[in-house]
């Protein structure tokens, strides 16, 4: 056993402060920000463009952008006013083709580093008419409220009256925040889901306690004024003056409270399309076809598959699962058959695998390590990545690749606009 050195430990020594410089941004690194290449390593500068010559105040490998000295011939006026100290854009100042370059880079960057040579196809806009959900956090502070999202690199809030980048029926998301909660006249803080569906703008409340029954008399009218879907704070439903319904291929799913959807209506159509396209329409027909749907969630893919093959459908979310066998009751969908299931502990065996002719599956941002492993050791001909993450898309795709797939197509989609995010649909076949 070591014994204490008496000697006492002297206060923290405190940051040195950030130091004024010059810097030459080299490039856009994957998050958005510039990078520039300095004797003490690099320094990312957010709002930046390669072969800027700006201002910083540097704080170790971060830098805070002062005044761009020489700027790109791709700059232009970013369109929101809040850009530069919102934390969700990263890239408004970004001109359309370096931004689509930059985008479609992220993808071929990922590859690369996992030594994958595969042409990575033009990057697809799926913003559509915008996003259809968002989630605003909301403070009580000398006395009224603050709603909006979290700035850059903090946890502080930067109040919002609109965003922009929201589709239009989304436009008085921040209001509707802000007059529910004056109704928790308890509560000091809050988050709230916001998603619009086709019976209105399903509101999910989160970190506030319970309401009591005068706050649930305030939401529920609150519900009636807006016009709102659903209100459900936590695990409990407020009101449902509409159930809050998306409709996918032939079924139309009742989202459970908090349900994940993609961030627009166009990039799930989108996406849905190219793995339609990729396991249906470029295939050979076969009678009985079989298709496993993995990671399925509220079942985008799968409702639209199943018309043309018998599904399959697995996902942990149980409340997920459960909205999708609703669906299919609902619509009759004889080919379609829902199970929840923990692929991450419990992935599909590749007994259970090869009895499929194609396979989609869509991870969290993660990726599916323990599954992805399953499907390079099976005989699935036919399998779709769908991914929301460039490293983990490579990563598993490494492991398809080293199990005898081919990726033969890739293809970048972009529905979170304006930001680092991507969607990736990869197409790999065996035999």
């Amino acid at each position: 056993m070591s014994r204490p050195s008496g000697r006492r430990r002297g206060p923290a020594k405190a940051a040195p402060p950030p130091r004024e410089t010059v810097l030459t941004i080299d490039h856009i690194g994957h998050r958005g920000d510039g990078v520039a290449r300095t004797e003490r390593g690099p320094v990312y500068v957010p709002n930046t463009l390669a072969g800027e010559t700006v201002r910083a105040a540097v704080a170790g490998e971060r830098a805070t952008l002062i005044e761009v000295m020489t700027p790109a011939p791709d700059r232009t006026q970013p369109f929101c006013q809040h850009f530069n100290v919102c934390g969700g854009c990263t890239s408004q100042h970004m001109e359309d083709s370096a931004y689509t370059a930059w985008k479609r880079g992220i993808v071929e960057i990922a590859l690369r580093n996992r030594d994958i040579d595969v042409p990575v196809d033009p990057l697809i806009d799926a913003h559509g008419t915008g996003r259809r959900r968002a989630t605003f956090h909301a403070r009580f502070a000398a006395g009224s409220w603050i709603v909006g999202y979290s700035t850059q690199r903090s946890h502080q809030i930067i109040a919002l009256d609109a965003c922009p980048i929201l589709t239009p029926e989304m436009a008085q998301a921040p209001d509707i925040v802000r007059t529910l909660a004056l109704c928790l006249t308890e509560a000091k803080r809050l988050d709230a889901q916001l998603t619009l569906t086709d019976s209105g703008i399903d509101v999910h409340i989160t970190d506030a306690s319970a309401p009591d029954m005068q706050g649930r008399q305030a939401l529920a009218e609150a519900a009636d004024h807006l016009n709102l879907a659903r209100i459900t704070v936590g695990d409990e439903t407020i009101t449902t003056r509409k159930p809050p319904r998306v409709r996918m291929g032939p079924g139309s799913v009742i989202l459970a409270p908090g349900s994940f959807l993609q961030a627009t209506a166009a990039g799930e159509q989108t996406l849905a399309d190219l793995v339609h396209a990729h396991l249906i329409e470029t295939t050979a027909a076969k009678p009985g076809r079989r298709i496993a749907d993995l990671f399925s969630g509220l079942g985008p893919f799968a409702l639209r598959l199943c018309d043309d093959a018998t599904l399959e459908a697995f996902d942990s979310d149980a409340a997920a699962i459960a909205a999708l066998n609703r669906a299919v009751h609902e619509a009759k969908l004889h080919t379609l058959k829902a199970t929840a299931r923990d692929l991450f502990v419990r992935p599909l065996h590749t007994s259970e695998l090869d009895r499929f002719d194609g396979v989609v599956f869509d991870p969290p941002r993660a990726g599916a390590d323990a599954q992805a492993r399953m499907l390079a050791a099976s005989k699935v001909p036919n399998v779709v990545s769908v991914s929301c993450d460039s490293a983990s898309f490579a990563r598993d795709a490494a492991l398809l690749i080293a199990g005898g797939y081919q990726l033969q197509k890739v293809s970048p989609i972009d529905q979170f606009k304006w930001s680092a995010h991507i969607e990736i649909v990869g197409l790999f076949r065996k035999g």
